[in-house]
């Protein structure tokens, strides 16, 4: 049977004509590069109001810890955890798509190299193989076989964390890969934004509109990952491990911040729009400056302002 992947990678072929080889890559004079722009959290992909209207994220008490997505509790008793869930998104808002190509040599190897394609500014082609590819990134790729996923991750392309206003490291995520893919449209005006025709770029938006990542194949020896100029891809609150465990956390200001290709493995036009971060207030009931032994009851996690763009948003707060 022909893998799902086997199956995009098929459809993807374009003429010889659109073919980017090395030479082309290395002399090409103005590649179409894509730019990751981190969207505020809390919000929905794809929003273009005032941020901190935002409500797409909760406080969430959970009866055991180890589950990695956990249903809410409403109905009182001990909790286990305590989580503060937000939805994330990164948006493409540069010339050319992020498009990356993962590969392993035999089924035996866990995991894929990554190598990211550049779109060419002289004809407009885009590689569509691993072989085609040439540049290549320090990123990797691995299948995620719990129920709720089954398809395959792009590891480390994003994290969030808790923070002090001074910048000191309170909570860490335990979130590590990514289906990447267009879930949605963004609101900007982008010249390059592909049409609905049979260019490499619209070929390619068609492919990555919903694309998920060769599920159901962990057999699959190549996939890809990517997001087209002009769309998004978004991680709902729901999701698992898309939270921060508060269990432990003092009351106090906090930020949340959320980075993309904070290691710049992939190229892009800028870096700049990478981060985004939020300034909460955490209170613990009756005023207690730590959390309880035991947990009946969820701190209260009030917004106190969003800062797109920014990995620091309480520090200028009295």
């Amino acid at each position: 049977m022909v893998s799902r992947i086997g199956a995009v990678i098929a459809a993807l072929t374009i003429t010889a004509s659109t073919l980017v080889s090395s030479q082309q890559v290395q002399a090409d004079p103005a590649p179409l590069l894509p730019d990751l722009r981190q969207a505020p959290i809390g919000c929905p992909g794809g929003f273009a109001g005032d941020p901190s209207t935002c409500r797409d994220w909760d406080v969430c008490l959970v009866r055991d810890a180890s589950e990695p997505r956990g249903r809410c509790m409403h109905n009182g008793g001990r909790a286990g955890a305590v989580r503060l869930r937000f939805t994330t998104a990164v948006d493409n808002v540069g010339d050319g798509p992020l498009l990356l190509h993962a590969h392993r040599a035999t089924k035996s190897v866990e995991t894929m190299k990554v190598r990211q394609a550049i779109q060419s500014g002289v004809d407009g082609s885009i590689a569509r193989t691993y072989e085609e590819a040439r540049r290549t990134t320090r990123s990797s790729a691995y299948y995620e076989p719990a129920p709720t996923h089954e398809h395959w991750h792009l590891l480390h392309f994003e994290y969030f964390q808790l923070r002090t206003p001074g910048g000191d490291v309170v909570v860490t995520d335990r979130k590590n890969g990514f289906c990447i893919g267009d879930r949605y449209r963004v609101p900007d005006d982008l010249p390059h934004r592909p049409a609905g025709d049979g260019t490499p770029a619209g070929q390619l938006a068609r492919h990555l509109d919903g694309h998920m990542c060769g599920h159901h194949d962990p057999s699959a020896v190549d996939t890809m990952f990517g997001i087209s100029v002009g769309s998004g891809d978004d991680y709902r609150k729901e999701v698992d491990f898309q939270w921060l465990d508060l269990t432990r956390v003092r009351s106090g200001v906090y930020d949340v911040v959320n980075v993309a290709n904070s290691d710049r493995a992939l190229l892009e036009k800028s870096y700049d729009n990478n981060a985004s971060s939020i300034a909460i207030s955490v209170q613990w009931p009756d005023g207690a400056t730590t959390p309880p032994s035991r947990i009946d009851t969820a701190p209260q996690v009030r917004l106190i302002r969003s800062c797109p763009g920014r990995d620091r948003c309480a520090e200028t707060l009295n």
